[in-house]
Parts: structure tokens; sequence; C-alpha cells
């Protein structure tokens, strides 16, 4: 890689405190600065004009606990802003017309900002809803004292994860819908083999109102595939999100469902299994792009330089826009995404450490909001008037920065998992969908 580039024996240097801390406070600080001050709600990435995208709002909720823990803001203050924000979503109209913010409890992907109703033709997503709720139950469970404050976001919160009606979004099925749309009802995608949907199940178990029966989650199960990908044993999905979303509220040391009971192992070592998968496609480098070895891996969900096929050192390219990339079976155009190097931390530090500590020695050109890392970047894909040379995403997302707070976090205290695993609607998903073992 380039000349800056950090030594050999400072790539493995563990990260003092004072690094992490500082990772954490200026990735943090698009919840503070994209977000609306009048409702709360949180742009999906720094693009002008973009809407707000309900996942981010429930990462952001998440990172409350730990602005509080970093001194960001005091925890009197914090209450307020969950409550503020909460009841803003529990205020926006549900219903079934096309210019809702909801429906049967559940939200739109992507919302307008000002006015929190559904933009884009975008569908009432399962999944993005179920990011935004863990985050209202991290805030329920965290803020428990006896304060007007803390006890309205406790209820605020209840009754927003209380109004879902999972038992509705099967559509008749065994398992989740990916979502629905006004005026032609469900998507007929469904969730089911290993994937994010994993948080998904265990909310719906949960809910303590409209739960999923317990054989959805043997649905959702019943088409895992396990693979021997480079030497490694793993349940098998392409894209390192995947691997990850889940785990920012659960601690799944140790707790076992029945495949995992008979496959010997967890959810937790599952994922150090593919954050090495990951790193071992990017040294074999089969389609040789540029840049990718043992320090310069991470492939994921992320934009990318935009749908083109272009003809590189006399190689036919394709390149695609926002796309879930994956090792080792694609898709993939070179686009690397470091902030999902880093919300791998807790699984891997001894291959993760050195790989974040080379991607931050890139250079990526100036930009005028640092949260942290750049999201995304191509180095096969040249662009002569990039500051780089190549591409570089000139965007930051809101759901990037979550899992790079959260699981910080997590690596340095375990603060999220510790106020999750008191959270009652996670310790009976957990229990309805059969996980035994560990602190359950």
């Amino acid at each position: 890689m380039a000349g800056d580039v950090p030594s050999d024996d400072d790539l493995g240097r563990t990260p003092t405190d004072e690094e992490l801390r500082r990772l954490q406070r200026t990735t943090v600080l698009y919840y503070l600065h994209e977000t609306n001050p009048d409702n709360g709600l949180v742009r999906d990435k720094t693009e002008p004009d973009s809407p707000c995208s309900i996942a981010a709002v429930g990462l952001a909720l998440a990172t409350i606990p730990v602005i509080v823990k970093r001194g960001v803001v005091i925890r009197k203050f914090a209450a307020k802003i969950a409550r503020r924000r909460l009841r803003s979503l529990l205020d926006l109209p549900q219903g079934p017309e096309a210019d809702a913010a909801g429906y049967k409890g559940f939200f739109y992907h992507f919302l307008d900002i000002e006015t929190g109703r559904r933009v884009w033709d975008c569908e009432l997503s399962t999944l993005d809803s179920a990011f935004l709720f863990a985050g209202v139950l991290t805030c329920a469970t965290y803020f428990d004292a006896d304060t007007a404050d803390e006890a309205e976001v406790r209820r605020l919160a209840d009754a927003l994860y209380c109004r879902a009606d999972w038992d509705w979004a099967r559509d008749g099925g065994p398992t989740l819908t990916h979502g629905w749309r006004p005026g032609t009802g469900f998507i007929p995608h469904r969730y089911q083999g290993y994937d994010e949907g994993l948080l998904l199940y265990v909310l719906g178990l949960g809910s303590p109102t409209h739960p999923l029966p317990p054989e959805s989650y043997a649905a959702y199960c019943a088409t895992y595939q396990w693979k021997q990908l480079y030497g490694r044993e793993l349940l098998y999905s392409g894209p390192l999100f995947t691997h990850q979303l889940s785990h920012l509220w659960i601690d799944f040391r140790g707790l076992r469902d029945a495949f995992m009971r008979d496959h010997g192992s967890d959810y937790f070592e599952n994922s150090r299994q593919a954050t090495y998968v990951q790193q071992a496609y990017g040294v074999h480098n089969p389609l040789q792009f540029a840049g990718y070895g043992e320090h310069c891996w991470g492939f994921t969900a992320c934009d990318g330089p935009g749908w083109v096929k272009r003809v590189m050192d006399g190689v036919e390219r394709q390149f695609f826009d926002y796309i879930a990339r994956g090792a080792p079976f694609g898709p993939d155009d070179g686009t690397v995404a470091p902030w999902v190097v880093v919300a791998s931390l807790p699984f891997a530090p001894e291959i993760v450490i050195p790989t974040a500590r080379n991607l931050a020695g890139v250079k990526l050109g100036g930009h005028d909001r640092p949260y942290g890392f750049r999201c995304s970047f191509n180095r096969t894909f040249r662009v002569d008037d990039s500051p780089a040379g190549w591409w570089v995403t000139p965007y930051q997302f809101g759901i990037d920065q979550g899992p790079v707070v959260l699981m910080i976090e997590n690596y340095r205290t375990g603060l999220i998992w510790d106020i999750m695993r008191r959270c009652p609607p996670v310790v009976a998903g957990l229990r309805r969908a059969g996980f035994t073992g560990g602190w359950l």
C-alpha cells in the first residue's frame, strides 16, 4: 500500500483506550450531527436531502448508553433525547395508507425526515423495523431509574415494541416476509437461512402481544448451509455484516440453539470463523483486485462505484452500486468497507486491529464530515480527479456508524451485551428459539 501505512510492529499493537475512545466519539457524532432535532429522525446518509433510515434511528437509540458512559451526554439529558425520539416515533401515523409511517406496528424503510411519512415507494421493512425495536429495547432496559423521564422512556418503548404484529408479518407462512407494500401486499421473499434475520426472529419470538410461533424459528434454520471454506467450518453467509448485526445486542458466547449444539459451535464462534474467511479471501484475491491482502479486506453491504462495466488492465470488470458484497462467493467488484472490519473487533481482534490500522493509513482524500472511517472505497476503480486516485464513497451512512460504536464498546466493556441480558423480550425470544447455555 501507500508509504503512510504503519509499520508491521505498529499494525499489531493493541489499541490504547484513548484510540478506541477517539474512534467511538468521532463515529457517534453522525447521530448528533445528522439528526433532525425536532423529531429525532436520523438521515440515511450525508447526501443532501437524504431521507430518514428507520434502522439508523434504531442504531442511534442503541448508542445512547455508550454516549452516557463515555461522557458525551449526561444521563439526565440522554433520557430526554430518547424520550423525544420515542414519542415522535409513536406519534407517527400507522395505517394502510400509502403515505403513513408504518402499518401493523412496523415502519417503512425510509421516511421523510421532516414529516416522518413514507418516501420513495419503499417497503414496510420487517428487518429495518427490528433494528429500530432493538434500539428501542436498549433504551427501555438501560433507563431503569425511578424518574419521570426514564419512566416515560420505558412506557413509550413498550408501546412501540408491543404493537408490532409479528404473526401478521408471516403472511400465513412459517417464516417472516421481508415486508409489505400498500397496494401490492407482502413481498414474496422471506428470511430463511442464516443471515442478520437472527435478531428478527429473537425479537418476534419474544413479543408479549403478537409473538411468532416457535416453529417459525425452526423454519428459519431449516435451510442453513454448513460449509468448509479455507480450512474452516462455519455456518455460511457471505456479507460480513450478516455475522455482526444480531451480535450488536446479543452476547452469543456459549449460547446454542439446536443447530449449533449439533455442530459443537455457537454464533459468536461462527462470526469469528467468518471474519477469518473474509481475511483469507482478501489474501487469495481470486479476481485480482487492487489492494486486497492480509490487512485489506471487509466485504459487505455498502456503497460502490456504480453499475458500470470497465476494462481495467485488459480485464473487463463489472462494478456495482449499493449491494451486499460477500466472500468467498461474491458478488465482488473490488470494493472494501473499513467500518465492517472494525465491527468484527470482539470476534477476532488479532486480525481486526492490524487491518483497521492499515486501512486507517490508506489515503482516501479529503472530506468535510469525518465520522470515523470512510464507509467504502475501491482501488481498482480509478478516478482521475479523486484525491485518492481511485473511487471513494462521497457519503457516510447512518447504518454503518452504529456497529462501529457498539462493537468497540462491547469489546471494551460489554456494555450493550450486559444491558440486553436484562431485557425480558430478548431473554424470552432466545428461550423460545431453544437457546441454552452461556449467560442464559
